[in-house]
């Protein structure tokens, strides 16, 4: 089954990090999507621009309106994702508790749907 492993954090947080620190962090992501390869699960990833880079589309009673920013004002920001594919939820929260650079935050976990 694929699943898709959301990371969320506050971009703030990750704005005030020293160029060391981001270096650490995304050195620690490349291991992890290494480590993901090697194990034969990982299917895709990326990370996110700020959500101040970001346009929304919104519907309301069937007209769309087209906004700066995200849908909705939120403390934790999306950030990146993974998509991965494994034998079962635990499988997936086992990747998802590895997950580097999260000393807050969240990861969500949530199964892709037919097709994907």
């Amino acid at each position: 089954m694929k699943y898709i492993l959301l990371i969320y954090g506050d971009e703030r947080e990750w704005a005030s990090l020293s160029d060391e620190e981001m270096g650490r962090v995304y050195t620690a992501h490349e291991a992890y999507a290494k480590a993901m390869e090697q194990a034969g699960v990982l299917r895709g990833g990326a990370e996110l621009k700020p959500t101040t880079t970001a346009t929304s589309v919104r519907f309301a009673k069937d007209r769309r309106h087209i906004v700066d920013g995200p849908f909705a004002e939120t403390k934790e920001q999306l950030g990146g994702y993974y998509v991965i594919e494994v034998e079962n939820v635990d499988q997936a929260l086992a990747w998802a508790e590895k997950m580097p650079g999260m000393s807050s935050g969240t990861v969500e976990i949530r199964p892709l749907g037919e097709g994907a």
